[in-house]
């Protein structure tokens, strides 16, 4: 059982993140890229609650088992276009963080393959399931039964 219901204790706050999360929703990025990067930060940070609720999400936006299956080892997977992976580096590096954060050649792939628009909307998905994660995590947050 989760350690607390943040939208009842910190109202306000949950309400301000839902309506960034609307706003991401609505903005320019494809919702293929959207689910696919939300899963792939939530496996990284190992967020159960994230990655139940995006598959399931990707699910109804059309995506694929195998695709999904795949995400774990993207790199090594002929299913993602070269938009999705540069896009999926971008999230990976974004989540990790290293000593240099985003390298530039990530940047140029994200670049290359998204307008403006949907490079704002690439940074704050990738900001806003980090967020969600790191919420989720401590406290210990469990998917919900289907």
């Amino acid at each position: 059982m989760a350690r607390m219901n943040l939208a009842e204790v910190a109202p306000e706050v949950y309400k301000a993140w839902m309506a960034a999360e609307v706003a991401i929703r609505r903005g320019p990025l494809d919702a293929t890229v959207r689910e696919l990067v939300k899963i792939r930060v939530s496996q990284l940070n190992g967020c159960l609650f994230c990655i139940d609720m995006h598959t399931t999400e990707a699910r109804k936006e059309g995506e694929t088992e195998q695709r999904i299956y795949h995400l774990n080892a993207w790199r090594e997977s002929a299913l993602f276009t070269a938009a999705e992976r540069a896009a999926l580096e971008y999230a990976e590096q974004a989540t990790e963080l290293g000593p240099h954060g985003v390298s530039d050649e990530a940047w140029e792939g994200v670049e290359k393959h998204f307008d403006e628009g949907q490079r704002g909307g690439l940074v704050a998905v990738t900001a806003q399931i980090n967020m969600w994660n790191r919420l989720g995590v401590p406290l210990r947050m469990e998917p919900l039964p289907h």
